[in-house]
């Protein structure tokens, strides 16, 4: 089985599936895959949206950042894929069961709406790891819950679940345990139900500038991530997460 696969059902929605459970961890192979399947979707017309999901546990932990040649290696390859899937032109919602840490809230947050449950969980964890945040969350987490709580996510890493989530902004809906995937299908039936031109040009409007700004946002966050990289407490921080310890950070 392919990483990604699509199925377009006859209401016009289509779900886009990562096949890596159970984390789901992504690299920029993955990304370029979801991206080429946002893009014939936006080609066709029986497409009105999309539902991004996971097989398994979690939605996504983002990068394995303990595996050789993670994609925190080379950033930019990374962005460049991501930078495709906010150009694209179908409304997304995602369905985020279990986590969504790391670069996997980032891309859970490149969707236009997110279905969640009570035992899903958000992290910007990049902070407990020595790291600068990246997947463009510099844009679309303060959009989402404003300045000082994405300020408050991104310097303490804390996990938020899910009906703390629903309140701050991160998900829009909650569904029972069990049961994030057909909410999601139901919202994108919903999507799907209303004028698809109508539909496009709206989200045209109401995103006007934002590729622009998550381009910029990507190149700053590659650059940070690149030179801390480098720093002990990176180092520091990739072990004890590996080893389920509390890190010992010294500020080098």
């Amino acid at each position: 089985m392919s990483d990604v696969t699509v199925d377009l059902d006859d209401r016009h929605v289509a779900t886009v599936e990562i096949h890596r459970p159970p984390a789901n961890y992504f690299d920029a192979a993955l990304i370029a895959a979801l991206a080429d399947a946002y893009e014939a979707l936006d080609a066709d017309p029986g497409c009105r949206a999309i539902v991004l999901c996971s097989e398994g546990r979690h939605f996504c932990a983002g990068a394995n950042l303990g595996s050789p040649g993670s994609p925190a290696d080379e950033p930019r390859s990374l962005y460049r894929q991501a930078l495709r899937l906010f150009a694209s032109a179908t409304p997304v919602v995602a369905a985020v069961q279990g986590a969504a840490v790391g670069g996997g809230l980032g891309l859970a947050l490149s969707a236009d709406f997110r279905v969640a449950s009570p035992g899903s969980r958000f992290s910007a964890n990049f902070a407990r790891l020595g790291f600068h945040h990246g997947f463009a969350l510099t844009v679309t987490l303060p959009a989402l819950t404003g300045n000082q709580t994405a300020l408050d996510l991104l310097l303490t890493g804390r996990r938020v679940p899910g009906e703390e989530a629903l309140t701050l902004g991160l998900c829009d809906r909650l569904a029972e345990d069990g049961e994030v995937r057909a909410g999601a299908m139901a919202l994108a039936g919903e999507l799907a139900g209303s004028a698809p031109l109508a539909v496009r040009s709206i989200r045209e409007t109401l995103r006007a500038g934002l590729v622009e700004r998550v381009e910029a946002a990507l190149e700053r966050e590659a650059s940070e991530q690149d030179r801390l990289r480098a720093s002990d407490d990176f180092r520091e921080g990739v072990a004890a997460s590996l080893e389920r310890r509390t890190p010992r950070f010294q500020g080098t």
